[in-house]
Formats: structure tokens, C-alpha cells, sequence
């Protein structure tokens, strides 16, 4: 029987390809974004359009059209990159960066946990700018802190939901080429999606709150 899996961000870049390996895979693929392109479009998924993860009422209407499903995959990819430095805090933009990156996976797996399967995962897409102890370059003010603080969202996730027998990977995708990094990187979208489901096949209660890259090592926090 296929498993059901969610995921946020579906729309363009790793969230699409996650989609469209899992649907060839023989999964029934519920995509969640803002506004589907074509090429999601073209996948031949369920889709559900119209939800900002930062909203509560767009949350709540998420819930709400997913009341009958039991959900055996959640995965939080939703997520948005800017540029700030020390000469150049826009916090408009760090606040923001928060709300998405952080609360939003938050928000999302809180809203559907009662409709997720016993046994069932959670993964959420970090980055690996989000440790503390890798830091060597600086700046990024926003996306660091806000993926630092998913990195301690997705761990204490790991701990509740370790006795409903749900685990929970924290997952950071590699230096992929997508419009959130100018299209520059070494991995291409498919490549970095193909990993990445691969972590999720190996994630267990044994496993859970493991901060991995998508090759499979594990990080520092």
C-alpha cells in the first residue's frame, strides 16, 4: 500500500523533485504551496495551493482539507534565503526569515499530528548554515539564526514525538543549484532530492533528531 506524504514547498527547485520522485515511486504525493507552477502542475499530484505557512488561517485551512487523511510523510520544505550582514541588518527581512523557516515547520507539523500514522516521520529541510559550530564565514543573519533555531525545533520534535513512535530528521540538502543559490552549487535539484528520500527510507526511533546531510554524514549543531 503506498504511503502518504505531505510536503510543503512544492512548488520548484528540491521540494519538486522530492515530489516527483516519490509520485514515480508509487507514493501518493499531497503538494502544499503558495502558488503551484506548471511543472508541478504537470506531475499529476494532489495539490493544495494557497498556503503560507507563516499564516495561522491558512494553516488552519490546510488542516482542515487534509481532516481525512492519515499521513505517513510530513516534510517541511518550505523555506526562503535573503542576505543580511553586521553593516546591513534589514530586520524586516531577519523577522521574516523566522517566520518561514523556523515557525512555519513548526506550525505545519503541530497542525497535522493528529493526522499523522503511527510510525509515521517528519522531515524537516535545514541547512547546515544553521550550525553553530560550522560557522567560519559569518553574516547571513537571518537564515543562520532561523535555521539554527529550526535545527532546535526539529530536535525537541524528535523527543515528543519519539513516544507516538513518530521520528523526526533534520536534514540539510548539500550546496544545491535552485534559484534560492543563484542556481550556483554541486548538486542539481535531483540529486540532492534522491539523497535526501534516502535519508527519510533510514529514518527510525533509533535515528531520530540526527542533524544529517543529505550524503548521509552527520553534522555539528
Amino acid at each position: 500500500m503506498a504511503n502518504t506524504v505531505v510536503i510543503t514547498g512544492a512548488n520548484r527547485g528540491i521540494g519538486l523533485e522530492m515530489a516527483r520522485l516519490w509520485h514515480a515511486r508509487g507514493e501518493r504525493v499531497i503538494a502544499v504551496c503558495r502558488t503551484p507552477s506548471q511543472a508541478l502542475g504537470d506531475l499529476g499530484v494532489e495539490i493544495i495551493e494557497g498556503i503560507d505557512v507563516t499564516r495561522p488561517e491558512d494553516i488552519d485551512t490546510l488542516r482542515q482539507k487534509l481532516a481525512n487523511e492519515q499521513i505517513d510523510l510530513l516534510y517541511n520544505n518550505a523555506g526562503i534565503l535573503t542576505d543580511e550582514s553586521l553593516d546591513n541588518p534589514n530586520w524586516d527581512q531577519i523577522l521574516r526569515q523566522f517566520e518561514v523557516n523556523a515557525l512555519g515547520p513548526l506550525r505545519v507539523t503541530h497542525a497535522l499530528l493528529d493526522r499523522m500514522s503511527k510510525n509515521g516521520k517528519v522531515g524537516v529541510m535545514t541547512s547546515r548554515m544553521g550550525s553553530v559550530a560550522d560557522n567560519t564565514s559569518g553574516g547571513r543573519y537571518g537564515y543562520r539564526m532561523s535555521k539554527a533555531a529550526l535545527n532546535a525545533a526539529g530536535k525537541s520534535l524528535a523527543m515528543d514525538l519519539k513516544p507516538r513512535g513518530i521520528a523526526v530528521a533534520i536534514l540539510h540538502p548539500g550546496f544545491v543549484q535552485t534559484e534560492m543559490t543563484g542556481n550556483q552549487g554541486n548538486l542539481k535539484p535531483e540529486e540532492a532530492a534522491e539523497r535526501l528520500i534516502q535519508r527519510l527510507d533510514e529514518l527510525n526511533l533509533d535515528n531520530t533528531g540526527t542533524f544529517w546531510h543529505s550524503d548521509g554524514s552527520v553534522l555539528p549543531w
